[in-house]
């Protein structure tokens, strides 16, 4: 089975020759070449010709001519001479999948489509699979990204107002869950916020920072799951690669941070209390993206739906501890 018969969404089902060109001329076997000239310039041509389709006298197909043999034969060949007699053909009864299924198999620009008798009723050229390729593409995305918040496109398409929002609160609580401890976090830690400011304008920035890394280890760990059986060997090995890229994401996104508070600021305590919080809280938040899906896997629920709230709030989290922490230690420096 092709990957598009995954996809399966209801046009595809559609019968193909309800697409089907018909703008494109059938040749008789019995003419030459010179007289198929003289009969496509009075007939014309369709937007996109490649193969040039033969018939009998009863119009029923019989071969096909590549325009390539077509334009380097002698002019007195007869088209039944040159022809190729056997002819893939899609019936008219096929859906679009099965139309689509069939340029995957052969590898053709172009099928004709053909009744019960062999008369030919239509056209369709790779365009139309090209095109339901990338319209599942871009759907299978923006599949993706609603999943990563919390739900399926599916559930809230054709919902009700009630219906929906039981979706999708849900996940919103791990969001005010999160950002409720972050709060508490930040007044616990409220006498290093008031002794340097500087530490309460960069908040944002590092649980922005936090959040981004999360997201992105979590986005390539669950496209890697569905390849994969997430075994505790597996996990190991990612882990050491996702520790060195954690490393050098933190370091540099905490250098350049860093820099910016000391230029801005000339303050170097804030300065190096930020950089270093920096640096623990992308660690952390790579090894939630990656940790998260993986558990979720192997308890056999499902990590697109979950991981993302799930993530995010993890994330938020330790990154405000961390770096709130990180900030009352270096400060506390004589």
């Amino acid at each position: 089975m092709t990957p598009l018969a995954t996809a399966s969404p209801e046009h595809l089902q559609e019968k193909v020759v309800k697409f089907a060109r018909t703008d494109f001329p059938l040749l008789q076997q019995d003419v030459t070449v010179e007289q198929a000239f003289a009969m496509i310039r009075q007939e014309g041509l369709g937007e996109k010709i490649v193969y040039f389709y033969v018939v009998d006298e009863q119009e029923r197909l019989v071969g096909v001519l590549p325009t390539r043999r077509l334009l380097t034969v002698q002019p007195a060949a007869r088209l039944a001479d040159i022809m190729i007699k056997r002819v893939l053909v899609i019936p008219d009864t096929a859906t679009v999948l099965e139309a689509c299924e069939m340029f995957v198999l052969h590898k053709f620009f172009a099928f004709p489509i053909v009744d019960a008798d062999r008369h030919v009723v239509g056209l369709v050229d790779v365009g139309l699979f090209t095109d339901e390729v990338f319209d599942i593409a871009e759907r299978e995305q923006l599949q993706d990204v609603f999943e990563a918040i919390g739900f399926r496109i599916s559930q809230v398409r054709d919902a009700s107002p009630w219906k929906a929002f039981r979706f999708r609160f849900p996940w919103l609580l791990a969001t005010i869950g999160s950002g409720t401890v972050c709060a508490l976090l930040a007044g616990r830690y409220e006498t290093t916020l008031a002794q340097s400011l500087i530490i309460a304008f960069f908040m944002t920035l590092v649980l922005a920072l936090g959040e981004s890394v999360s997201i992105q280890s979590m986005t390539v760990t669950i496209q890697s799951l569905r390849m994969t059986q997430p075994t505790l060997r597996w996990y190991l090995t990612v882990l050491r690669s996702e520790i060195v890229t954690a490393l050098l994401l933190g370091v540099a996104c905490g250098a350049v941070v860093t820099a910016i508070v000391f230029v801005w600021k000339g303050a170097p305590l804030p300065a190096a209390a930020i950089g270093s919080s920096i640096l623990f809280s992308v660690v952390m938040a790579c090894l939630f993206g990656l940790t998260i899906p993986w558990l979720l896997h192997a308890l056999r629920l499902d990590p697109k739906i979950a991981a993302g709230p799930i993530t995010l709030a993890c994330a938020d989290v330790f990154t405000i501890w961390l770096y709130l922490w990180v900030g009352s230690k270096v400060l506390a420096t004589p």
